[in-house]
């Protein structure tokens, strides 16, 4: 079996402008560190994307648009998505199930919208996540800010129990992936 890094929602109207989120540029890079490791060990990686039918998130919109600088080599796979959860009406289960994949590495924007719903979604599917800690962000609210959100939802994802599956947090600099005998990658670490 094998693994899947999911990068969602790291979109240019989410990373740069009026809808930027907190630390954007280095949680841009982050993320490209997780993919980097996870092409070098042929891990599947997929580019989810949220469209809305007006807005910043209308299908090939500027804002649509996966962000500049946002590493993406030819061939990758997109997931075209209209809810927070990455699963809902998307083809993600079937891809997938195509790449006989079991566990899921996952990054993105935004932390308390679809992060956090495509984290819970993948436990109810089964699937043992590892969270990039320090690669997901948003914006603040009137409670909160940004980083707290973000920091918040780290903790709750680590400490859901009820699917069986679970979340463990790894920081993009920690992150490892190794090929098992049967060229399926497995994390460690």
């Amino acid at each position: 079996m094998g693994t899947a890094l999911l990068i969602i929602d790291v979109q240019q109207a989410l990373c740069s402008g009026e809808l930027a989120v907190f630390e954007a540029a280095r949680v841009l890079d982050t993320i490209n560190i997780a993919a980097a490791k996870a092409r070098s060990a042929r891990v599947l990686v997929l580019f989810i994307q949220h469209e809305t039918d007006d807005g910043q998130f209308v299908y090939g919109s500027p804002g649509w648009q996966l962000a500049d600088g946002l590493g993406v080599e030819p061939g990758e796979l997109r997931v075209r998505k209209r809810s927070p959860d990455s699963f809902h009406k998307t083809d993600l289960k079937e891809i997938l199930d195509q790449h006989a994949v079991d566990q899921l590495v996952v990054c993105g924007l935004q932390s308390d919208f679809c992060v956090d719903t495509t984290t819970r979604r993948s436990l109810a599917l089964g699937y043992p996540v590892t969270l990039v800690s320090d690669g997901h962000s948003t914006s603040r609210n009137s409670v909160l800010s940004a980083a707290q959100i973000s920091a918040h939802h780290n903790e709750t994802l680590a400490n859901i129990t009820s699917f069986g599956p679970r979340v463990r947090l790894v920081p993009a600099h920690a992150l490892q992936f190794d090929q098992r005998a049967n060229g399926a990658a497995a994390l460690d670490g």
